[in-house]
């Protein structure tokens, strides 16, 4: 997939990485109705993600059944990266320290980070 997936098109992909194959019509009914999305909006979605080569569809009767071409995994890491690359220098020092520094790091999250830093140099 060469192209970034919106944010509104990323609701969609987390309905369908939660329960896939789905009709557009599932997917509308799955997603947040806060939104306010109508199924044409939905469609439209899943149209661009066709596009997009993130999801693909199979015939089903008069209906299609969508289903994601992106692992969730994959999508983080490659967010997450160009997150790291865009902001920060490709460095994960400076994204810790800056999320350290604006107290967003609970106790919890320190735990979890020494633990990962344990693991990785074992």
């Amino acid at each position: 997939m060469a192209e970034r997936i919106s944010d509104a098109e990323h609701v969609v992909m987390e309905v369908l990485w939660d329960d896939a194959p789905l009709t557009a019509q599932d997917v509308a009914e799955r997603v947040d109705p806060g939104r306010g999305w109508s199924a044409n909006t939905v469609k439209t979605l899943l149209g661009r993600l066709l596009a997009k080569e993130a999801i693909t569809h199979q015939e089903d009767g008069r209906r299609y059944l969508y289903r994601p071409l992106v692992r969730r995994d994959d999508y983080v890491a490659g967010e997450s990266r160009r997150l790291m690359d865009r902001l920060f220098g490709g460095k994960l020092t400076p994204l810790v320290a800056h999320l350290a520094e604006r107290d967003a790091l609970t106790a919890e999250d320190v735990a979890e980070i020494e633990a990962l830093l344990r693991d990785l140099k074992a």
